[in-house]
């Protein structure tokens, strides 16, 4: 069963790449005392998240950040090598952390994984978007299958 609002995040390690190679962190780390927006998709560099939804994220950060949130985070079943690459052809530095589920770990423990073994992509994540406060997800908004309607920045933004 998929996440809902009202539930706490589970306490899953994500991965994501600096200058100073790999870190690791906790989820309850990375939303404890912080009002986020987590948006996943499945995959980087693919067609719709590359075209719309991170770029979206990047354009309306700093309208996000005005409405109170304190972190945006991009979270995909890729390595944090990839993840990184993909955010820096998207100028998302200092706007969206770019975060990896390399294993699904988070997606399966959420209930959003997305099987794409037929398209030779393995298990991912299906598209969505969340508002986390302190660890607790406040709205959620999960895409149905080959849409992207509801899990766009500007959507997130009118929710705040």
């Amino acid at each position: 069963m998929a996440i809902q609002v009202g539930d706490k995040l589970p306490s899953i390690d994500l991965q994501y790449k600096t200058e100073d190679g790999v870190q690791t962190i906790n989820t309850d780390e990375l939303f404890a005392g912080k009002k986020v927006v987590l948006f996943a998709l499945p995959g980087a560099f693919t067609p719709t998240c590359s075209a719309s939804h991170l770029p979206g994220f990047v354009v309306n950060s700093d309208q996000l950040f005005a409405k109170g949130v304190d972190l945006i985070l991009c979270l995909s079943v890729n390595d944090a090598f990839v993840m990184q690459a993909w955010g820096e052809q998207h100028n998302a530095a200092d706007r969206v952390m770019m975060v990896a589920d390399g294993s699904a770990h988070f997606s399966r423990a959420v209930g959003l994984e997305l099987d794409l073994d037929a398209a030779g992509m393995g298990i991912r994540s299906q598209r969505y978007a969340m508002i986390v406060n302190d660890g607790v997800v406040e709205l959620l908004n999960v895409e149905a299958p080959a849409k992207f309607e509801v899990s766009d920045a500007e959507t997130i933004l009118n929710s705040l």
